[in-house]
């Protein structure tokens, strides 16, 4: 579904991807794991098109998004649940559900089935679906976060630190949600700093240090390297 083949980023002089290959096939789970300033959620961006790449190549679907800009790219099947979460804060909760579907050509009873299918799998939404989205608490930000990229009927969805900055109860929903995404063959591409927890969720895993790709194996390989554990996920 998605390949990217020797995909170089800078900005200015600084190179933050340097040669990167990945792929990801339908059905996968695919993480990417690294320290911070790898180049993790740089990589996620380029793949969004919100930022240009230097140089390489990025192919969805057998044809490439060289010259497809971020909104069509959303309209291709690949939409972003960003780093920080960014929902429309003066806008409801469900007001920023119906944003996430604005591409899509569809009825308002397909749209509402929808809203209603991502209340079910995040209930407090259901309960906050008239509060403005910036009274929300960080947690509940990240579930609408998911559940406004998900509203696009994405092929691809990318995940950006879906856990980074939350309590660990509210981390614990938020991968058996992923869990159950996986188990109904969502396609997903997990940038996650919680290394664990991704590599225990995904298929394949690619290590990602200072804007290379380090390591690329099956993610179950990657949670029981020695050094993978020592650099990524502690010694105990």
């Amino acid at each position: 579904m998605l390949n990217v083949q020797q995909l170089d980023v800078n900005y200015g002089a600084v190179n933050a991807l340097r040669g990167v290959n990945l792929s990801v096939a339908a059905g996968e789970v695919v993480t990417i794991i690294g320290a911070n300033g790898a180049g993790k959620s740089t990589l996620m961006k380029a793949i969004s098109g919100l930022v240009p790449a230097a140089r390489g190549q990025i192919e969805f679907e057998g044809g490439t998004l060289a010259s497809v800009p971020p909104h069509r790219r959303v309209g291709l099947g690949i939409a972003q649940s960003p780093e920080g979460r960014q929902v429309f804060a003066d806008q409801t909760v469900r007001d920023n559900l119906v944003l996430g579907a604005y591409l899509r050509d569809a009825p308002k009873d397909e749209i509402d089935a929808d809203i209603e299918a991502q209340f079910d799998t995040f209930p407090r939404l259901r309960e906050r679906q008239h509060q403005l989205a910036g009274t929300l608490s960080g947690g509940e930000q990240q579930m609408l976060a998911i559940a406004r990229a998900l509203m696009a009927r994405p092929k691809l969805l990318l995940l950006d630190e879906p856990s980074l900055g939350l309590a660990p109860l509210i981390v614990k929903e938020i991968f058996a949600v992923i869990r159950a995404l996986k188990a109904k063959g969502v396609t997903i591409l997990l940038v996650e700093q919680m290394a664990n927890q991704a590599l225990k969720v995904a298929d394949r895993a690619y290590v990602l240090k200072t804007g290379e790709v380090s390591a690329s194996r099956p993610a179950r390989d990657l949670l029981d390297d020695p050094a993978v554990r020592e650099a990524y996920l502690g010694k105990h």
